[in-house]
């Protein structure tokens, strides 16, 4: 091996085994979060408590909170913490806006509206109804802020669709309230997931939403490669052969997969999509390649370390994890809006 060939290879090595080791350390970090996670809450469960309970299983009431409530709530939030981040990378690689955000845009409201009506009107019940018309009315609300967003002057710029995305989540959220002033039953069904909640989390509605979910990862992390150029620009996409109408296709096909599922067994947890999309450019820059798979595991730490939070603050009473990540996303979006936002 020639040295300028030994020397490059040594550099592409050196490139690539530092975002391994960055996931590698972000792995660690979760594994740590999920026994915290397991072991905290109500009731204060030892770390050794978790294997006998995984291994072998007595019927205590330790080993019950831990198979049965605990557990399945840590899984649930690693699920809906990738989903989400993953699908704020997507909107913000797709539309080139920093402010892109699955909340911020409207399409967690419209999602919630759907799902609230389809408990109003329909009588749904199940994560695996409520999906469906997650993705509905996900889609219905993406179609109209980009519709209204296309009417100003300037065309579809970030500040637009950020302006479209308020005023369509203040409508639906307008709606929302009324349709629960009017029925209490949909209130009193739905009141606390509202506001972002992993509580009442099992197997049954893991299994429910795991696939969605595993479908939309897949076709985000196929699509790595396109995002990464068509996020330079349509116009360089376009010039280096790509078909970018279909990449935006598939692309929000995976995100409606993606929020639809976290929409319907979590509610509207907001800024997760916002915040750590930006987080990992930081870290690893503008390939996609990475930014996809490292949002999915800080989405899943940050969300699951918020829900311990949520379950702490106030025990043994918890705070919807919603308005946990709330007060760490808001500051960071007037940050965003001040100093990234271009017209």
């Amino acid at each position: 091996m020639s040295k300028s060939t030994s020397s490059l290879t040594r550099g592409f090595l050196s490139a690539l085994t530092l975002p391994v080791g960055g996931l590698v350390l972000g792995l660690i970090i979760l594994l740590i979060c999920l026994i915290f996670s397991v072991t905290l809450g109500a009731a204060d469960i030892p770390v050794d408590t978790i294997y006998t309970a995984l291994m072998g299983f007595d019927g205590s009431k330790e080993h019950l909170i831990i198979r049965t409530v605990r557990l399945p709530r840590s899984l649930l939030a690693v699920m809906v913490g990738a989903a989400i981040s993953v699908s704020g990378a997507l909107m913000q690689g797709i539309t080139r806006n920093p402010l892109a955000d699955p909340g911020i845009l409207g399409i967690n409201a419209g999602a919630s509206l759907a799902v609230v009506i389809s408990i109003f009107i329909f009588g749904a019940s199940t994560p695996s109804v409520y999906v469906w018309y997650a993705f509905t009315g996900a889609g219905i609300t993406a179609v109209s802020v980009y519709f209204l967003a296309s009417l100003g002057r300037s065309g579809i710029t970030p500040l637009n669709l950020t302006i479209a995305g308020a005023a369509i989540s203040a409508l639906l959220a307008a709606l929302i309230t009324t349709v629960l002033i009017v029925s209490q039953r949909t209130l009193e069904e739905i009141r606390f997931w509202l506001a972002g909640s992993l509580a009442g989390a099992d197997t049954n509605i893991i299994a429910q939403v795991l696939p969605y979910i595993c479908i939309g990862l897949i076709l985000a992390f196929l699509l790595a490669r396109q995002i990464t150029i068509l996020s330079l620009g349509e116009d360089i996409a376009k010039g280096l052969g790509q078909q970018t109408l279909w990449i935006k296709i598939v692309a929000a096909m995976s995100i409606f997969l993606l929020q639809g599922s976290a929409v319907a067994v979590a509610g509207g947890i907001g800024f997760i999509g916002l915040v750590v999309p930006h987080i990992v450019r930081f870290l690893v820059g503008v390939d996609y390649r990475w930014i996809l798979p490292y949002s999915a595991l800080f989405g899943s730490i940050l969300l699951l370390g918020s829900d311990i939070f949520a379950r702490l603050v106030i025990r043994p009473q918890e705070v919807p994890v919603g308005i946990m990540t709330a007060l760490v996303g808001a500051p960071f979006f007037i940050y965003l809006a001040k100093n990234k936002i271009k017209k």
